[in-house]
């Protein structure tokens, strides 16, 4: 194999730097290995950059990719309709029919309405809680990520696992400089995967809440399922309390099932955010809930709104994704299958070259750590794992033609085959042995 270069991505990022702060639109983008990359197209599960490398790609642009890179149906639709119009301030008939196959997909989804993403979303649903609850606080987990904006910022980052103290009443920390120092007030921060302690600290505290908020599956910090009855145990405290019990599904929406983790797990939240994978890296996203929730933004009691919402082109994509995926009734099998069957071959690759690689999650996405837990539960337990060895088999997956998002997350596409995922245990085999 011949030796990988990035002297075309590295010349334009020092052109980039001059016009874009710190030469990126996305900080996440910084952090690709050996420095943010340029790319100059995708097809199918495979993507490329200016300087010809080609990769597998199980990054899937930070996971919307479900179907793959520059899906014929997804770009004939998007093309077909926006030659209709781009964008009309008002409605269109793709509109309607898009949140009319979302009710019917999603548990939650009695009303809906669209934004961009799903940092926005989240933040319409706290409104919506607020305004029908009269309270203002939510209740969140360490580790889980809802958006980059104020309220939200704290708590998925921390200097070590000692500095976030007791876990009934957790150290946050900022995770960027420029944060209101009121927007700290907004929450209450626990352990993921406790309901005891969530029963405890809600039993006490429950005048202040207006919700509860949680990724059903942690995927931003170690991919982790919820430990059994956990969700169904949220659910039954935010109906003895009147509390809004909300899903943050911008990755589990359409990645478990067109229904999203409230489907696959059986759990009905009264708000939901899907994004990500709904539209195929399209910027749409929906907040879905339960009649009596929504209604606060139907009667206009909660203000929404958008000038760039619900765009010919954002819909279009959305309703072709869900044909695309709903075009083979085993493509969710599949996806399952292939993913498990990476994870056993890193498992069995790992082994082999005396590693203490974790490899964790439900199959469409997943994990690799380097630990000695045998399973890691909560945000604690990732800051027990080896960063610096994470790293190194990160670099030379990339080096090697294999892309995996820098934290460890591996996402598997509706197009990825047997082959490729094959391929990425090999490939991830010679890494271990020479990390």
């Amino acid at each position: 194999m011949k030796k990988i270069s990035y002297q075309k991505s590295e010349a334009l990022l020092a052109r980039a730097k001059a016009v874009l702060a710190g030469g990126v639109s996305s900080e996440f983008r910084k952090y690709n290995h050996p420095h943010a990359i340029f790319y100059t197209h995708g097809e199918g599960s495979k993507v490329y950059d200016v300087d010809g490398n080609a990769y597998l790609d199980f990054t899937l642009s930070q996971g919307p990719l479900i179907v793959g890179h520059s899906h014929p149906q997804v770009l004939d639709a998007v093309d077909s309709y926006s030659r209709q119009g781009q964008l009309f301030a008002g409605q269109h008939i793709q509109e309607v029919e898009l949140a009319e196959k979302l009710a019917q997909l999603i548990p939650s989804a009695e009303l809906m309405r669209f934004c961009l993403d799903g940092s926005e979303a989240v933040q319409t649903a706290f409104r919506v809680a607020r305004s029908k609850t009269g309270k203002q606080k939510f209740l969140r987990f360490e580790g889980h990520y809802h958006g980059w904006l104020d309220n939200v910022a704290w708590g998925i980052s921390t200097p070590s696992v000692e500095a976030l103290g007791d876990a009934e009443n957790p150290n946050v920390y900022a995770w960027s400089q420029g944060l209101s120092p009121h927007s700290k007030e907004d929450f209450i921060t626990l352990p993921w995967n406790d309901l005891a302690l969530v029963e405890k600290v809600v039993a006490t505290r429950h005048t202040e809440l207006a919700a509860i908020i949680t990724e059903p599956v942690m995927c931003n910090n170690g991919c982790i399922v919820p430990q059994e009855g956990f969700l169904q145990g949220l659910r039954a405290i935010c109906d003895r309390y009147g509390i809004a019990l909300i899903f943050d599904e911008v990755i589990t929406g359409f990645r478990l099932g067109l229904g999203g983790a409230q489907q696959y797990y059986n759990i009905k939240p009264d708000l939901a955010i899907f994004a990500k994978a709904i539209a195929s890296g399209y910027p749409i996203s929906a907040i879905v809930g339960k009649r009596e929730w929504m209604e606060e933004i139907a009667s206009a009691r909660v203000i929404h709104a958008g000038t760039m919402n619900t765009s010919n082109p954002t819909v279009a994509a959305a309703l072709a994704t869900i044909h695309v995926l709903e075009q083979d009734p085993d493509t969710y099998n599949r996806m399952f299958r292939l993913g498990n069957r990476l994870m056993e071959g890193l498992r069995a690759a790992a082994k082999k070259a005396g590693q203490d690689l974790l490899v964790q999650g439900p199959g469409p996405m997943l994990n690799t750590s380097f630990t000695a837990l045998p399973e890691i539960k909560n945000y604690r337990d990732t800051l027990q794992t080896d960063k610096t060895k994470l790293k190194n088999f990160i670099a030379g997956m990339h080096d090697k033609g294999v892309r995996v998002i820098g934290r460890g997350l591996w996402y598997i596409s509706a197009v990825h085959t047997e082959e490729e995922i094959d391929h990425a245990i090999a490939v991830s085999a010679e890494v271990l042995q020479s990390i």
